[in-house]
């Protein structure tokens, strides 16, 4: 199969199924969701604009999975991912798809965001140019480059600036043509929640960045740190709909997502007891889960909010 070489430890994977892993599906929530409240947003203040919402959804999905084709490429690169490794298995190391075809894919998947995003530059000028060109460039620099974000303890602080400020506040500038301090707020919450995405793939996966040479927050400061900041997270994404409440005036619908809080009972207690690194595979799962939903809901609130 061209371009694709099982691994001797690995079952024998199709060149569909390989890229398909490789865009990491599991993860795309984290771009989806703060498109998805932003589009909320924008209908709750009367300026929801279909076309651009969806330009601004398919630039997010673009750059999240090139960006996971670059994590993919850089990572084996570096030597980071080993059959050693107890996470979900990288296609580039696991000889499913070459360095080569993934650098390639990279490139091209970057390079259609960028260009689909002219159109959000035409339409809205030059503040979303800056976020799509610093979106992509981080999402090389994030593994890739002299100084990997997520090598040195930065990729906490990148996550949350561009899976919740600039994607929120981004998308919701492309359809009111205006920045809203409520966008921010909303940022915020869910900026925390795709930051616990990469709390619990570090927590994981300490003793192997460590080997690494990969300086994780939990390389550098111990793993008790990741545990306090996977709950400071939570905490702050749910002092967000408290606030719409008292300061800005939404209703009681904006508390919706605590309906979402018995999904985080089972990960939580993981986080702080787990005996066995494997368990996390699990807990990564459902903590993208819980984006998802929390985002749903108060996305529907703020929608059932609208006059």
């Amino acid at each position: 199969m061209r371009g694709v070489h099982p691994a001797p430890y690995l079952p024998r994977m199709t060149t569909a199924h390989a890229w398909i892993l490789a865009a990491r599906p599991k993860t795309l929530g984290a771009a989806i969701a703060p498109v998805l409240l932003a589009g909320a947003l924008a209908a709750n203040h009367g300026v929801f604009d279909a076309l651009p919402w969806a330009l601004a959804l398919s630039c997010a999905l673009l750059i999240q999975i090139g960006t996971n084709f670059a994590n993919d490429y850089f990572d084996h690169r570096k030597g980071a991912d080993t059959p050693a490794r107890i996470g979900f298995k990288r296609a580039t190391s696991s000889g499913w798809i070459t360095p080569q075809a993934m650098w390639r894919a990279t490139v091209l998947t970057m390079a259609a965001a960028f260009v689909l995003g002219l159109t959000l530059v035409w339409h809205a000028g030059w503040p979303i140019l800056l976020i799509g060109a610093l979106s992509i460039l981080f999402g090389f620099l994030y593994t890739g480059g002299p100084f990997p974000l997520g090598y040195n303890g930065l990729g906490d602080v990148f996550v949350f600036l561009f899976f919740g400020l600039a994607a929120v506040m981004g998308t919701y500038y492309v359809m009111a043509l205006r920045w809203s301090a409520e966008s921010f707020w909303v940022a915020l919450a869910v900026g925390a929640l795709a930051v616990n995405l990469l709390v619990v793939n570090n927590l994981r996966d300490v003793e192997t960045d460590r080997k690494a040479g990969k300086r994780t927050l939990g390389v550098l400061f111990g793993e008790t740190v990741l545990k306090v900041e996977y709950s400071l997270m939570v905490l702050l994404a749910y002092a967000i709909p408290p606030h719409l409440f008292v300061q800005e005036g939404y209703r009681w619908t904006v508390f919706l997502p605590v309906l979402a809080l018995p999904l985080l009972i089972r990960p939580m207690r993981q986080v702080w007891t787990h005996t066995d690194k494997r368990a996390l595979n699990g807990v990564l799962i459902t903590t993208g889960a819980f984006l998802s939903v929390y985002s749903l809901l108060l996305a529907f609130g703020i929608w059932l909010d609208a006059p």
